[in-house]
């Protein structure tokens, strides 16, 4: 009898202890469970919370146990470089049963556009304007991600970025706050989907936070001198936007700003982040960012540095582990609190439990065939590259191709090109994926045309020796395509070129050519807009295809051929030169707008081809603009309609652009500013009407250097295509 009571008080006070670790209970609020969790928390283990190391950078398989021996259990991150869920399911397993408390480890990875099945690079994305592709490609990515271990990604970028020579340009969204802002937002619905606890979802990272875009010079890591007004204004407001639609995290940048970078800058990361925005989820830093505080000259040592960027509000430190070494020992010296300790950790474990790690730890094994390039992500990464291509020339409605076309030269050193059509930031992309050019062309044009290829050069160097074939080539071939363009190592982080022109080597390749005397497509596969006032008056048509990803070979042959109609306008300014940077569309007014004044001397002063443009193989007529008052309120609406009519002989998609100008204000503002847009296909001959909403503090309103909105009455323009409209806001 004793030794059932003895049983029954060891199972009794068992099912106690349990049930008061209501962390554990999935049936608790998430607030509950955290708050639960932090009080059971030693401060070793708060500070682990607040540390991430990196898995996988000795690819050695020999390597990987020993690897995992030496990861903390309690650890509260790491960038997982690999993609097996098997080896992560292992490291996940010591965390759960080796740890004392059992606490997931979150898994970050930089899937930027795409994990194995890799879409165009972002600024490519945004000349789609199309947010729900986006949303779509995201929610791909964030499936794959899962099922190869991944929880965390560090994208969006939606630094606004306005020089073609700072690499990091393709990561991002162009050079307009409210498109970047959109399209952030539209990814951040794609990775994290309507609930964190999907189980193929992944939190977002909106980065960099904030102004890195900005690096002097275009070269990467450099300081920043951004106005208060100049944040408010350009650099924040994308940030905002990501936030408003759920970003889960935020990255803390590089970059210097005004003399306190923003690793350690406490009136971004505390008082505008987490005070003015609310901002529930937590900052992590760029890779070994705490410890260049001292490079950066505002820290003597990386004790003061990790004193700095804690204090300043950022919660996880990416790599370098100063906080590891030293927030203890901060403490101890009464320089922090633990309460600060806990409200960073706070927020590394609130996401967690959304993410419903707690719940399910270990990733479901699947094999490769399922988890990557399915049918379907497949079609959607080559619908994507398809409208984020953009058809800059068109002389003589060259394209599409005639039928009369029998023979073509495909010529150039990326037409059979995989690597480099992945772009930057493709890690897990596999060139063997890839569809190039000339596979795109063959699928398309099967026995109907005869290819003829020739590589002409490489993308570099000083090599002509394939010029005369190329030539023999060409002067066989009714057409020539040429394509063009950079290596993919030419862009991307730490990759700042003085330069944005093609090589020289492909511009000669180019003149070479014209002695063959027939009609040349220019085909561009590149990272950044380039320079090409040397090359574009040679060439009779010109296709932008960016670094398009694994699937866009047939997009661009669906173009060329007709099959399909070019769609994409540019997100970010092609100036004539390089020397014309910087150069934007929304650029304040000059105090001399009239004649050449200001302007350079030597060159014209508009760009070759600016933001939003794009052409199409048919027309697009905008008339019947019209304003529902001449005169709004400041709390009432305003709905403007333009009717878009397809006055061509093919169907197409038109993507219409509006923006608003505010000639007089107590702030000088932007000569224009796009606030609205939309994507419609019309089949020849059919019309359709476009609403815009305005509300007017919203839309109309412009913010100072506090970052306060405000609207003044007065006189308002709306342009949207070829019409202007005017009206009156009144008090």
């Amino acid at each position: 009898m004793w030794r059932f009571l003895i049983l029954f008080c060891f199972v009794n006070i068992h099912k106690n202890i349990y049930s008061q670790l209501v962390y554990k209970d999935s049936m608790q609020p998430i607030e509950t469970r955290v708050q639960d969790l932090l009080k059971r928390m030693t401060l070793k283990e708060k500070i682990l919370q607040l540390n991430q190391y990196t898995f996988g950078e000795n690819d050695n398989p020999n390597n990987i146990g020993e690897e995992i021996k030496n990861i903390p259990a309690d650890i509260g991150s790491l960038i997982y470089l690999n993609i097996n869920p098997e080896i992560r399911n292992n490291i996940q397993r010591k965390a759960i049963e080796e740890s004392r408390l059992g606490i997931p480890i979150l898994f970050g990875f930089d899937v930027i556009h795409g994990l194995r099945t890799v879409y165009p690079i972002p600024l490519a994305q945004a000349c789609s304007f199309n947010p729900k592709l986006i949303t779509a490609a995201c929610r791909m990515a964030a499936k794959e991600a899962t099922l190869s271990g991944i929880n965390w990604t560090f994208s969006p970028m939606v630094d606004i970025a306005r020089d073609a020579r700072w690499g990091r340009i393709a990561e991002g969204y162009g050079e307009d706050p409210y498109l970047s802002g959109v399209l952030g937002a539209a990814s951040v619905k794609g990775y994290q989907s309507e609930s964190l606890s999907n189980p193929y979802s992944i939190a977002a990272c909106l980065k960099h936070f904030v102004g890195y875009g900005m690096s002097e010079g275009g070269r990467d890591y450099r300081p920043t001198d951004i106005s208060k007004q100049a944040l408010w204004e350009t650099y924040l407001p994308p940030f905002e936007m990501g936030i408003k639609s759920g970003a889960a995290t935020i990255m803390s940048s590089f970059n210097d700003i005004s003399g306190i970078p923003a690793t350690a800058n406490h009136y971004l990361l505390n008082d505008v982040l987490k005070n003015k925005w609310n901002f529930k989820g937590f900052v992590v830093s760029d890779w070994n960012a705490i410890e260049q505080l001292t490079y950066q000259g505002v820290a003597k040592d990386r004790k003061e540095a990790a004193y700095k960027a804690f204090t300043a509000g950022l919660d996880m430190d990416m790599r370098d582990n100063a906080y590891g070494e030293f927030l203890e020992e901060l403490i101890e010296g009464n320089k922090i609190s633990e309460e600060q300790i806990d409200s960073a950790v706070v927020r590394i474990l609130r996401l967690k439990f959304h993410l419903g790690l707690f719940e399910r730890p270990y990733t479901t094994i699947v094999n490769e065939a399922e988890r990557y390039l399915q049918k379907e992500d497949v079609k959607l990464a080559s619908l994507l590259a398809e409208e984020s291509m953009v058809l800059l020339k068109n002389q003589n409605k060259l394209l599409p191709l005639s039928p009369s076309v029998q023979n073509i030269a495909v010529i150039g050193p990326l037409a059979k090109n995989k690597t480099d059509l992945l772009g930057s930031w493709a890690f897990r992309g596999n060139p063997k994926d890839v569809e190039t050019i000339y596979e795109g062309l063959e699928k398309e044009f099967g026995n109907k045309i005869r290819l003829n290829y020739a590589l002409g050069c490489k993308k570099e160097g000083n090599d002509i020796s394939g010029f005369e074939e190329a030539l023999k080539v060409a002067k066989t071939s009714d057409l020539i395509i040429l394509c063009l363009g950079e290596d993919k190592s030419w862009s991307g982080e730490n990759a700042s070129r003085s330069t944005i022109a093609l090589p020289r080597i492909q511009e000669e390749l180019l003149t070479h050519l014209k002695k063959a005397e027939k009609p040349i497509v220019l085909i561009l596969s590149n990272g950044r807009p380039l320079e090409l006032a040397r090359i574009e008056p040679h060439v009779d048509a010109i296709v932008e295809i960016w670094q398009p990803g694994i699937a866009g070979g047939s997009a661009l042959a669906g173009i060329l051929s007709g099959r399909l109609s070019p769609s994409g306008k540019l997100s970010v300014t092609f100036p004539r030169t390089t020397g014309q940077i910087p150069i934007y569309y929304n650029m304040r007014q000059t105090a001399r707008p009239y004649g050449n004044m200001g302007n350079y001397q030597d060159i014209q002063t508009t760009p070759l081809y600016p933001f939003g443009y794009g052409l199409s193989y048919t027309n697009f007529t905008y008339t019947n603009a019209r304003i529902s008052s001449n005169k709004v309120r400041k709390d009432e609406k305003l709905t403007a309609e333009v009717t878009i009519i397809n006055t061509g002989k093919s169907s197409g998609k038109e993507t219409v652009l509006w923006y608003i100008a505010d000639p007089v204000c107590s702030i000088s503002r932007p000569i224009k500013e796009l606030k609205h847009f939309e994507k419609c296909y019309l089949l020849p001959g059919e019309s359709c009407v476009l609403r815009f909403e305005i509300n007017p503090y919203k839309d109309l309103s412009y913010v100072n250097s506090s970052g306060v909105r405000f609207l003044e009455s007065g006189k308002f323009i709306l342009y949207v295509g070829t019409e202007k409209l005017i009206f009156e806001v009144v008090e």
